[in-house]
């Protein structure tokens, strides 16, 4: 396995990302604003990434030739989403440093693991319980109570692979219907808000997180987020605490985002930690226009071995807006809004729940005020 603290690269020097999506796509844009190139690794002949590169690998993850030459022809490997196979990812660590760290993965691919490992560190989180059969999710249900949500360990974004069960719910139907042997339950959070914490770590253990932002989800999907959330300045450096503590105890280097629930009690609001996501998020796009680095410029610069920026913030609230489905198709409308910025992720057709685009819009400080 490669060292971290080894690994500085210079302008000139080659990435490979594994994934093509638009968080693929946008890491390559940031680096070739640095003079870093990029190559692709993406089973998907239609990745929006390729689209920016000069160099792409198009084969299957489980295609070890193809791995092999990938590794090859680059200097270090990150990964823009979380689900990259155990055995991809061996493959590549064994020639090339892969930052995040592979064994980083082991902890956010599992649901239960990534709730241990947050609870060990004292970080409050929803109660939680493994569950394994409808008789486990039974004795589940007694323990923690209804409302609850019932996910999947693995494998879950965008509300998949979880469902919500209430008082009166056929317990062995909603077990069927999730189709899986592993499983956790969480106690419902009834919170007065969804916020989100974007953290960028370097190999010599510098942190540095972007406002607290604040999230606002459509069936499940997230549309709407806002910087700075509209939280207490105590409680914001709570949930940066939070986050930094965390990428700290998992030596992380690169960019994670965590997301939390604000909660109102009689004691004053407080965060619970939600979930954690090994790279570049989406609820952190705002940075593009809205601050003085970005979140993929901070990633890139923390697995180049760079310093990483001091992130500030333009305007007195950055809004971004996510294009879902058809709303891609009236950019045009955003293209002449004072202050916004449109991004086309260039996926083609779009398809309901499909994020094909986002809007940034930076409101600028009145004058005066």
């Amino acid at each position: 396995m490669t060292d971290a603290k080894q690994v500085t690269l210079k302008p000139g020097d080659t990435i490979g990302i594994l994934g093509g999506g638009q968080l693929g796509r946008m890491l390559a844009m940031a680096a070739a604003r640095l003079g870093l190139r990029c190559q692709v690794f993406s089973p998907d002949p239609d990745s929006p990434a390729f689209d920016v590169v000069l160099n792409a690998t198009c084969a299957e993850y489980a295609d070890v030739e193809a791995l092999e030459m990938f590794a090859g022809d680059v200097d270090v490997i990150t990964y823009e989403f979380e689900n990259v196979p155990a055995a991809a990812a061996m493959v590549l660590d064994a020639r090339r440093p892969v930052l995040p760290k592979r064994k980083i993965l082991e902890t956010t691919q599992d649901r239960l693991a990534e709730k241990d490992f947050v609870t060990r560190l004292g970080i409050g989180t929803a109660a939680y319980a493994d569950v394994t059969s409808v008789a486990s999710l039974r004795e589940a249900i007694l323990r923690i109570g209804l409302p609850a949500v019932l996910k999947t360990r693995r494998f879950g974004y965008d509300g998949k692979g979880q469902a919500i069960i209430r008082e009166g719910d056929d317990i062995a139907k909603v077990w069927t219907s999730l189709a899986t042997k592993s499983a956790i339950l969480e106690a419902f959070i009834p919170y007065e808000r969804e916020i989100s914490v974007i953290a960028a770590r370097s190999a010599t253990g510098q942190v540095e997180c972007f406002d607290v932002t604040e999230n606002e989800h459509r069936d499940h999907i997230l549309k709407i987020s806002r910087a700075p959330a509209p939280i207490p300045d105590a409680l914001a450096e709570e949930a940066r605490s939070v986050a930094g503590k965390i990428a700290d105890a998992l030596d992380y280097v690169g960019v994670l985002a965590v997301e939390m629930f604000v909660l109102a009690n009689g004691t004053g609001p407080k965060v619970l930690v939600n979930e954690i996501a090994p790279r570049v998020h989406n609820s952190g796009h705002w940075t593009l226009d809205g601050a003085s680095v970005s979140q993929f410029e901070q990633h890139i610069r923390a697995i180049a071995g760079w310093p990483l920026g001091k992130p500030v913030r333009h305007g007195e609230i950055v809004t971004m807006t996510n294009l879902i489905g058809d709303e891609i198709n009236d950019y045009g409308k955003w293209l002449s809004v004072p202050g916004a910025t449109v991004h086309i992720y260039g996926k083609g057709a779009p398809r309901p729940g499909r994020k094909m685009g986002h809007v940034t819009e930076v409101r600028r400080p009145i004058e005066g005020k």
